[in-house]
């Protein structure tokens, strides 16, 4: 398996990183794209999954409840996302009520709860970094805010400002300084504004078994088993990506960061 996939248009569902590949084991995306009244039908098996609205509205039907008018953005630049959380276990069915995306995010899990959503309103936002390396993140669903709701999923979205990185300094967290950090693995998903523009996603290990940089472009995805991963946005584009993680270490967040770059936190 890859690490990196380029993007491209399909029409319904599209599988991004499959559940049978083999760099995560914790983890599979897809994504969604359907026309108006257009509708998809699923089960969740083995992974609790949580629809996040790219673009778009949608109704959602899951485990004897319904919503409907769910989302409205325009894109991802346009405002905060809307989600929602169905267990394992279960079907679930889609209508498009407009042209929409949508981020598939699947999650291994054994335990089962109940389907819900996160808003608009639900979302908690974080300004992040300093000089060229601000950014904005939007937690969806994060470690403190759904105990007992959801069994692994670490859920948000980031917003590079312009010519500015993020997960910077460059941080890890794949378990190699247990129990202080955390073995997590994570799942990328790029847009770019405006959409001809790019950025760049490092990937390296410090003994050097990895170094690795990609051109990263509207639509592309990236797995993380390990390393450390910096985000890089071209001048005068804006990188947003959807991440989320799992893991065999529960739900808490402690990125190790490089300790060359360390300093840049002091």
């Amino acid at each position: 398996m890859t690490h990196f996939m380029k993007g491209k248009q399909v029409n319904g569902y599209q599988e991004i990183f499959s559940e049978a590949d083999a760099l995560l084991n914790y983890l599979a995306f897809g994504k969604l794209e359907l026309n108006k009244e257009q509708t998809f039908e699923s089960a969740t098996n083995e992974y609790e999954t949580t629809l996040v609205i790219l673009e778009g509205t949608i109704s959602v039907e899951t485990e004897g409840q319904s919503w409907t008018a769910l989302g409205g953005r325009t894109s991802v630049f346009d405002g905060k996302a809307t989600a929602v959380y169905i267990p394992c276990q279960a079907t679930y069915k889609i209508t498009a009520e407009s042209v929409a995306q949508i981020a598939v995010c699947k999650v291994k899990a054994e335990e089962k709860y109940r389907p819900f959503v996160v808003r608009p309103e639900d979302i908690v936002i974080h300004r992040r970094g300093k000089d060229t390396w601000q950014r904005v993140v939007h937690d969806i669903i994060v470690e403190n805010d759904y105990p007992g709701k959801v069994q692994r999923t670490v859920l948000g979205e980031t917003f590079n400002d312009p010519g500015s990185w993020s997960g910077y300094p460059p941080h890890k967290h794949d378990g190699e300084f247990a129990p202080e950090e955390p073995n997590l693995e994570e799942i990328y998903h790029y847009q770019v504004n405006p959409e001809q523009g790019f950025g760049v996603q490092f990937l390296y290990t410090k003994d050097g078994e990895i170094d690795q940089a990609y051109r990263i472009q509207q639509g592309d995805s990236f797995a993380i088993d390990k390393g450390y991963h910096p985000v890089g946005g071209a001048g005068g584009y804006q990188i947003y990506y959807l991440w989320f993680m799992a893991g065999p270490s529960g739900r808490t967040l402690n990125p190790y960061e490089d300790p060359d770059h360390r300093w840049l936190s002091e």
